[in-house]
């Protein structure tokens, strides 16, 4: 098996034969759907932005919960604190 084969995987005509038809096939699909190239490389690209937004959302609704349950947990900690020092002097 030479070098070629090992790295296509088959004989190049065969992996030829295989990619064209692929290729036929995949396009039949993308035209049915009026899709082009671009159209994936978009909804790709869009997604991806997406979620880095959506990601960045998160961490500033998280920083949010963060700082409302600190009004909170902080001084109530205080204060159980405050209370268990001068009850154990």
């Amino acid at each position: 098996m030479s070098a070629l084969n090992r790295f296509l995987g088959d004989t190049p005509l065969r992996v030829a034969l295989k990619l064209v038809v692929v290729s036929f096939l995949v396009g039949m699909v993308m035209n049915a759907f009026g899709w082009s190239p671009m159209d994936v490389y978009y909804g790709i690209r869009n997604f991806v932005l997406d979620l880095w937004h959506m990601g960045f959302a998160a961490l500033g609704r998280f920083g949010a919960y963060m700082v409302l349950g600190a009004a909170v947990v902080i001084p109530a900690f205080l204060i159980i604190r405050l209370l268990s020092y001068r009850r154990g002097a």
